[in-house]
């Protein structure tokens, strides 16, 4: 055990690194990919449930633009605000708190009456989702050894693209025979109990513990989870050998102004244009994949077919690319969009006619989820515990930004004739080449961070 013998001061970032992965490790991504997963189904959710609010409540399309973007709108802005309040309450009560929140504003949505009551309980919904993300990447990168960090946060993030491809098929099962307030129901129960189970398993982050000076009692007992031998020894000090403490305060713009200190001025706005460019396509994807394909020629049930294994493939494979790669550094995520470049660009281009049209777009469908998996792994990563969450907060309004405004864009520029869907297929070719571009430029600051702490005379943030 990493310690000092004379103060039983033990290190944390030691400790990690040489715990491995554990059976509370793996726990803790289960129940973080639960989390994820019910906010991938309440994110789809709405989206699926249209047809039957439109025919139930008489929606035009402008009210079911309103309803639609509403839950968007909220992730967007809870987003930030949750990132904002793990980082300085810690990641556990926020993710408890907002799932109940979402559980509630979920189940109270099945009595709604109005689209103007859909539209507010929506909004509501989708700040207490938006509230998630971020504290629960943070809280598995910082229980996690060098070189499966990123790798955890792709794990998790496969239970959101599950629970979007859930929403069609519950919706599917429940709303023809009972309507669609019993889908909201259903869900809202579902994510409520997945809140009690949090309330009673649900760990704090111990890095984040120290970084916050909290008492040593409370970090060892978080610590034996992972190892009982820690809850025996009576440590009376612990440490982050691997952080510096955050040059600023607790305000919202101070921990903002952490996110861009020494090299993470480079990184950061890095981050946000790659995590910009790749939910841009896989959003406008999401949106109007089947609508293309039709526009193309292709059956809506077998655009449905492709949409949905693209997803769930681009998801997996994800977590294999970063599986085999992370330990070489973050250049190697640009295999995958890097991949899908020439893919879009085919397509978009007509280069593809006759029997390789189909394997071409699934191809780059695939493609662009893989690479989406992936830099999402990216976003927090490189920050320290104390603003971890923040960073991760932010990069999510950047994704959530995208995917309200490519539907927009996709609507005005790219349908209405087979010559405005090939351009989008060719968009989506540039947004994936403004990811690889992103991944270069990122793979460069990273080793500039690394040499930067390197130099650095750290103090170790300590408890």
């Amino acid at each position: 055990m990493p310690a000092d013998a004379d103060s039983r001061t033990l290190d944390v970032t030691a400790f990690f690194e040489g715990a491995g992965i554990t059976r509370f490790h793996i726990w803790l991504l289960v129940v973080s990919s639960f989390v994820t997963l019910f906010d991938g189904l309440d994110f789809a959710l709405i989206s699926v449930v249209l047809p039957y609010l439109r025919d139930d409540l008489r929606l035009d399309a402008t009210m079911m633009g309103w309803v639609t973007s509403a839950a968007f709108a909220g992730q967007m802005i809870g987003s930030l605000f949750g990132s904002y309040l793990a980082d300085l309450y810690g990641r556990r009560p926020v993710i408890i708190w907002c799932t109940m929140a979402g559980a509630l504003f979920t189940f109270v949505t099945g009595f709604a009456g109005s689209p103007e009551m859909i539209i507010a309980l929506r909004l509501l919904g989708g700040l207490a989702i938006g509230g998630l993300l971020a504290p629960a990447w943070s809280l598995n990168i910082e229980s996690m050894p060098s070189g499966k960090k990123a790798t955890a946060v792709t794990i998790i993030m496969l239970g959101f693209s599950i629970g979007g491809a859930l929403a069609g098929q519950v919706t599917n099962f429940i709303a023809p025979a009972h309507g669609w307030q019993s889908v909201f129901w259903v869900c809202g129960v579902g994510t409520g109990a997945l809140a009690l189970i949090l309330l009673f398993t649900l760990p704090e982050s111990a890095r984040w513990m120290v970084a916050k000076g909290k008492p040593a009692a409370a970090i060892g007992k978080a610590l034996s989870k992972f190892d009982p031998a820690v809850g025996h020894a009576a440590y009376t000090g612990f440490r982050l050998t691997d952080e510096r403490k955050a040059d600023g305060g607790e305000s919202p713009w101070a921990k903002t102004a952490d996110l861009f200190r020494g090299a993470l001025a480079f990184i950061t706005p890095v981050i946000w244009f790659t995590y910009f460019c790749s939910s841009f396509a896989i959003y406008m994807r999401v949106s109007y994949g089947i609508v293309f394909l039709e526009q193309l020629g292709v059956d809506r049930i077998e655009g449905t077919n492709i949409g949905s294994f693209g997803g769930l493939v681009g998801a997996v494979g994800g977590v294999l690319l970063l599986a085999f790669t992370e330990k070489r550094g973050p250049i190697w995520i640009a295999l995958a969009p890097l991949l899908g470049v020439p893919a879009m660009l085919a397509v978009g281009m007509g280069l593809t006619g006759g029997p390789w049209f189909i394997p071409v777009v699934i191809a780059g469908t695939v493609l662009v989820g893989v690479g989406h998996a992936a830099v999402i792994s990216m976003t927090t990563i490189y920050y320290p515990s104390a603003v971890r969450s923040t960073g991760g907060g932010w990069a999510s309004f950047v994704a959530k930004f995208a995917a309200v405004a490519a539907p927009i864009v996709g609507a005005a520029w790219f349908l209405g004739s087979t010559e405005r869907v090939l351009n989008g297929y060719s968009f989506t070719g540039y947004c994936l080449a403004g990811v690889v571009i992103g991944i270069v430029a990122l793979a460069v600051y990273a080793k500039r961070l690394l040499a930067e702490r390197a130099l650095q005379d750290i103090e170790p943030v300590a408890a």
